[in-house]
């Protein structure tokens, strides 16, 4: 998954919630210039204790896989159960 993956999930759930970028923003304690930034996959550096904050706050969760790894069924089936 890339940063611009990443961005584009962050948006659909923050839009999902009705929150605008600027609530969202100041809930997560960043800039919605950073925020903005994250959601469009063009931020350069930020923490990963705000990116674990923006997730809680969207209801999502931040998960490390080794690299091309493909899901197993019990991942879909668990993503999906999620949503």
């Amino acid at each position: 998954m890339d940063m611009i993956e990443i961005g584009s999930r962050l948006r659909s759930a923050r839009q999902a919630r009705g929150l605008t970028q600027d609530e969202l923003a100041r809930l997560a304690g960043v800039g919605r210039t950073s925020l903005s930034q994250l959601e469009n996959g063009s931020i350069g550096e930020i923490g990963i204790r705000k990116v674990l904050r923006i997730c809680a706050l969207l209801g999502l969760e931040l998960q490390v896989m080794p690299e091309g790894r493909l899901p197993t069924l019990d991942d879909l089936l668990a993503e999906r159960g999620r949503r």
